[in-house]
């Protein structure tokens, strides 16, 4: 049902009916009140209303995209009050030539004796009354100016969304180039001694590769399949270490029906394996542990530390990936996250908790 919801608020039309239907009620609340007549306030609102679409089509569709949206702000400002103006009259000829006679015969009808002195007067002198055309400026105004300003929240909502999209591609594209570089650099040493598991690895750097590029466009993916990706390419790397490598991956709970944003794990046991245990000399271990409590994730890597002075070993938080990392979780899971790093002295530990995600479940 809330994806639903949020299907039908996506479409334009849909969020327009809505305004135009909160600005007739509105209106109807205004225009009610000052004649005592909800009945004549809503005629008099159906014979106005044209003026206050034409005019906020007119901002939102065309002064706003042609000028503000390009940054030519005076344009913008001199057209607005251009506008402003030409409607203000158009406000006022719709009062005197449909509005106010109808506003006087209804009230004449009932017999009701009204005080309007400027309804004596001529067209044209009814049309230079300097008060009335300020009452019509302020009143084709309000309803308007709301639009407006919540087609500026829309805009500039629609601007964040997408400048944090642009730079989520551009994250996650840097994470390709990144680990097909790293998985090269192990698939030429393999190469290099005419291994016969060469074809084993290339196969399942294929399939990790494919999952990279057909299946990480999404905005959430399956746990369950995150994690088969993330257990082959564990496989790949043991072919390389074969006995060297003492590696644990537990994974306790149920990861069914959760999803999450794609290649957030990944990068974490590379690093593991590239500047862990790929430098560690003796036996090097590393140990994943994956916990699914519910709606929560905790997934944390620990891995032996080569032998180094504490300058090298920082090397660790300033490599591609840890960075990756931590920025795509500021911008997918913000306050809905946890990722600590703990640079011990003689190992190393990432340890990542957020919020899953539910599988969506069709409606019937």
């Amino acid at each position: 049902m809330a994806a639903n919801r949020q299907s039908v608020l996506a479409y334009p039309a849909f969020r327009h009916v809505v305004f135009w239907v909160f600005a007739f009620l509105l209106l109807t609340l205004i225009y009610g009140t000052a004649y005592n007549s909800y009945s004549l306030g809503i005629t008099i609102i159906v014979m106005l209303l044209p003026v206050h679409v034409t005019y906020f089509y007119i901002l939102s569709g065309w002064i706003l995209p042609r000028f503000f949206s390009r940054g030519k702000y005076v344009q913008a400002i001199i057209a607005v009050l251009v506008v402003m103006i030409c409607v203000a009259c158009l406000y006022r000829l719709f009062e005197i030539f449909i509005s106010n006679p109808y506003i006087l015969h209804w009230y004449t009808k009932r017999n009701v004796k009204l005080n309007w002195p400027q309804m004596d007067e001529s067209r044209w002198q009814q049309f230079l009354e300097p008060l009335d055309f300020a009452n019509a400026l302020e009143r084709s105004n309000v309803v308007v100016w709301i639009g407006v300003t919540l087609k500026f929240i829309s805009l500039w909502y629609e601007r964040r969304q997408a400048a944090t999209q642009a730079e989520l591609n551009f994250l996650k594209n840097q994470l390709h180039p990144h680990f097909l570089f790293n998985s090269l650099n192990n698939l030429y040493a393999f190469a290099l001694d005419n291994s016969p598991r060469t074809p084993e690895i290339i196969l399942g750097l294929s399939n990790i590769l494919r999952y990279m590029l057909y299946e990480c466009n999404a905005e959430k993916v399956s746990l369950k399949k995150d994690l088969d990706i993330l257990h082959d390419y564990i496989k790949l790397e043991q072919l390389r270490y074969e006995e060297r490598l003492e590696l644990n991956f537990n994974i306790k709970g149920d990861v069914n029906g959760q999803q999450i944003a794609p290649l957030l794990m990944l990068p974490l046991v590379e690093n593991a394996f590239k500047h862990g245990a790929g430098e560690t000399i003796g036996v090097p271990w590393i140990n994943i542990d994956v916990l699914v409590n519910d709606r929560e994730l905790i997934f944390k890597v620990s891995n032996s530390k080569p032998d180094c002075n504490t300058a090298d070993s920082r090397r660790h938080f300033s490599k591609i990936g840890l960075s990756n990392v931590q920025k795509r979780l500021v911008l997918l899971y913000p306050a809905r996250h946890r990722f600590n790093i703990y640079n011990e002295e003689e190992l190393f530990i990432t340890e990542l908790k957020l919020e899953l995600y539910e599988t969506s479940k069709p409606v019937a």
